[in-house]
């Protein structure tokens, strides 16, 4: 099989393609199988209505580019590596969605998929995955969006339909819509991995059509070797091979030298999942896969009682590499944050000094905020608590938000996508101003925040704090730091905002 080009427009004919598979599909198990001779790597199928969501964020600790929910969950992480063969596969019942996501992530990846094969209901109930395949017309308005929205080659994957003309018919409509290639799984919609596939089916729609056909769904019986991967596309007569299940029992499959020891390639997946911190869940799910029947096994059980990757690592003997990419990982952050330190000085501007910060979540540990700091030593120093002037602009909902301590008032530049982040920015601005600790992860104990309970300052519940707020005429906000906070709402310049203490 050739490599796919890193110049130019991905191509898919004869390819070795890893499939598209739901929890499976992401990054370590992408570069996992570049690295043993996939040309090509879909995503897992993600939801347009959550992408549509996502903040595009670079990382430069990790070197990646994240899709970031408004919950901070990573919906979508890429890096460099594989920028030239990821495809990025949706799951959409929409036209213009489906091009706004695509837009969003076209410059980070070579090609966009539509799935349109997902029998399962999480994505038919919102008329998308095999559901599209009775609607030829919505097919064609969303691949047509696509294809004449973005720069990038489009492709979709498809299961057969009931009969052979009925199949050829329909993928007749999708090549006109001016897709790059399409991917058929051999198998009806109500089909399973039981039921034998319909290699005919392939072979007609690949001497139909004039762009590439990858073939799909021979994991069980066809494919159990890398010659098998060749066997089988000659016998649907496609251009390319897509392995789902095959891969994700051991990636290695896509090596021409032969597969290695499910040992090896679990302890190689474990790397990438370190190297580029995986979720542990999704991490713990996939070698649960390729442990397959031996689950049940005692490396099976340590496996599925490990709650953190430090915990998956102890359990494969890979402590001390943990370690060692824990430190450099930090060691990188640190770097990152002392260069940033020093290209952010402090301005004032109308009476309020300003910084360009952005509060990022995951830089922090749980339960503890750059608010919370602040709260602890303005409590220290016996000063007023700080207090926080939040406004919202109307053309895009953001946040930015303004606190007034010892008679001066801080504020990031940047808006944010919440008043809880807007006002943790803030913090932030008055915190590094004042050369103070903030409670980010890797820094030197400061003792100003501990977990303790504040019996000197009882929380009112909620039910309390909304019976006063009633009786005033004022709303209720949610604070970390503080079980509720009263919160005074207002006009600022035109734009909504609240007044925090």
């Amino acid at each position: 099989m050739m490599m796919a080009s890193t110049v130019g427009r991905l191509c898919f004919s004869n390819k070795c393609i890893l499939a598209p598979m739901v929890r499976v599909g992401t990054l370590p198990m992408r570069l996992l199988a570049l690295d043993y001779g996939a040309d090509i790597v879909y995503c897992e199928e993600l939801i347009d209505i959550k992408m549509a969501q996502c903040e595009r964020v670079v990382n430069d600790v990790l070197e990646t580019v994240d899709f970031i929910a408004p919950d901070e969950r990573v919906m979508f992480r890429t890096c460099s590596k594989e920028k030239d063969r990821v495809v990025f596969q949706m799951g959409t019942a929409d036209p213009d969605r489906a091009l706004a996501v695509a837009k969003l992530v076209e410059n980070d990846v070579a090609a966009v998929d539509v799935n349109m094969g997902c029998p399962k209901e999480y994505s038919t109930k919102g008329g998308m995955g095999s559901a599209l395949l009775s609607d030829p017309e919505k097919i064609e308005a969303i691949l047509s969006t696509l294809v004449n929205g973005i720069s990038k080659p489009v492709t979709c994957k498809i299961r057969i339909l009931p009969t052979l003309e009925e199949t050829v018919n329909l993928v007749k409509r999708i090549e006109r819509t001016g897709v790059a290639a399409i991917a058929v799984h051999g198998r009806m919609k109500e089909e399973r991995q039981r039921h034998p596939l319909h290699c005919d089916y392939i072979q007609a729609v690949a001497e139909s059509v004039s762009i590439p056909v990858i073939a799909n769904g021979g994991s069980l019986d066809l494919v159990k070797t890398f010659d098998d991967i060749e066997d089988f596309r000659v016998a649907t007569g496609a251009s390319s091979v897509m392995l789902a299940r095959a891969a994700m029992w051991n990636p290695s499959i896509f090596r021409q030298q032969g597969t290695l020891s499910l040992e090896a390639v679990m302890e190689d997946y474990i790397k990438y999942a370190v190297r580029y911190d995986n979720n542990p869940f999704n991490t713990k799910y996939c070698l649960c896969q390729m442990l397959r029947d031996k689950v049940e096994s005692p490396l099976g059980k340590q496996l599925h009682a490990a709650q953190t990757i430090a915990e998956i690592c102890e359990v494969f003997g890979m402590t001390d590499f943990y370690n060692k990419t824990a430190a450099e990982l930090e060691a990188r952050r640190s770097s990152l944050q002392a260069d940033s330190d020093q290209a952010l000085n402090p301005k004032v501007e109308d009476d309020v000094i300003t910084m360009p910060i952005r509060f990022e979540r995951r830089d922090y540990p749980p339960q503890i905020t750059p608010k919370m700091y602040l709260l602890e030593w303005s409590r220290k120093e016996k000063i007023d608590q700080p207090v926080y002037e939040t406004e919202q602009r109307t053309q895009d909902r953001a946040f930015q938000s303004t606190v007034l301590l010892a008679d001066k008032k801080y504020r990031s530049t940047l808006w944010e996508k919440s008043k809880k982040f807007a006002e943790q920015a803030a913090a932030l601005v008055c915190l590094r101003t004042l050369g103070l600790p903030e409670g980010r992860i890797g820094e030197e104990n400061s003792g100003l925040v501990n977990k303790r309970k504040r019996d000197d300052k009882p929380c009112a519940t909620v039910d309390d704090s909304e019976s006063a707020a009633r009786k005033r005429h004022i709303a209720v906000a949610p604070l970390e730091e503080e079980k509720e906070i009263i919160c005074r709402t207002k006009v600022v310049n035109g734009v909504c905002g609240q007044t925090s203490h």
